[in-house]
């Protein structure tokens, strides 16, 4: 991906990303989605199955569909400022993702129902109908917040700008996930480190987000450690501030000396630099792991 230079002005739109993970005999595993190439947003890219939130994720029939009261979810959001339906369809929003994109329908039943419900969600049967008809209910329990990234006005890699909530969850038993050959045309389970390892060779390209998501997840033995983690702490807010070195783009995050917010967010490095179209940190690649 090449640098972006421009400045974006319009706010950022609210998004969601479901973050998920198995276990396997090499240690955690994430799940990575190439985005077609034709893609407006990070084409090409390895990303998290997500995207931006529909008016349809807040509205009546889907809510009805949830697991726990929108005043439960927004809870788990930790956002005071955010209406508690907004918070509920931030939920709903990353399990429509996870259903579009990679075929995995983290519902009650869900196993089951998730073959023969894609082809109604592609042909543009509402979610929320789909799961009525289906009397299917979101299980929202396992969708973890485990943060939040805010797009700077100055983004690296993008070209607009998101407010995302990122969600961990486990691989539903009983599902696998399959690329929907339309806005995902690759599937790759990787450990962390493997997709970093792959970003710095030049096999896969990552945005910013996922780099550092990667960086934390590479600290956990396995999923139900990571899960523990996520569940245990309020989502951590992420708004990168970049400045540019010698024309070297510069990323700094929560904890930096050139950050506005002296407290560190994550326990990863909190500067990046842009150098052969890579981010990296200061220290070289295995800084990600100290």
């Amino acid at each position: 991906m090449k640098l972006h230079t421009g400045t974006i002005d319009t706010p950022p739109r609210d998004a969601a990303s479901v973050v998920m993970l198995r276990d396997s005999p090499d240690g955690l595993q994430v799940l990575l989605v190439r985005r077609h190439a034709q893609t407006a947003v990070l084409g090409g890219a390895c990303v998290f199955p997500g995207g931006k939130l529909d008016d349809q994720d807040g509205g009546d029939a889907v809510l009805a569909r949830l697991g726990r009261t929108p005043d439960e979810l927004h809870a788990r959001l930790a956002e005071p400022a955010l209406a508690p339906r907004r918070a509920a369809a931030c939920f709903v929003a990353a399990a429509r993702e996870a259903f579009e994109e990679v075929g995995v329908l983290y519902a009650t039943q869900g196993a089951q129902h998730a073959a023969q419900a894609a082809p109604s969600l592609r042909a543009g049967e509402p979610f929320g109908d789909l799961l009525a008809r289906l009397d299917l209910t979101l299980d929202s329990d396992a969708l973890a917040p485990w943060s939040r990234w805010i797009t700077p006005r100055q983004p690296s890699v993008m070209n607009k700008r998101f407010d995302t909530r990122f969600f961990l969850a486990a691989a539903p038993a009983g599902q696998d996930a399959m690329h929907d050959g339309h806005e995902v045309t690759e599937l790759l389970w990787r450990t962390p480190r493997a997709a970093l390892e792959a970003y710095r060779d030049h096999v896969i390209d990552l945005a910013p987000p996922q780099i550092i998501s990667l960086a934390h997840l590479a600290r956990f033995a396995g999923v139900q450690a990571a899960l523990a983690d996520a569940r245990g702490r309020p989502p951590a807010l992420i708004a990168p501030e970049p400045f540019d070195d010698h024309g070297v783009r510069v990323l700094t995050y929560p904890g930096d000396e050139r950050h506005s917010v002296r407290q560190r967010a994550l326990p990863c490095p909190t500067r990046l630099r842009y150098e052969n179209e890579r981010f990296l940190p200061e220290g070289g690649f295995e800084a990600f792991f100290d």
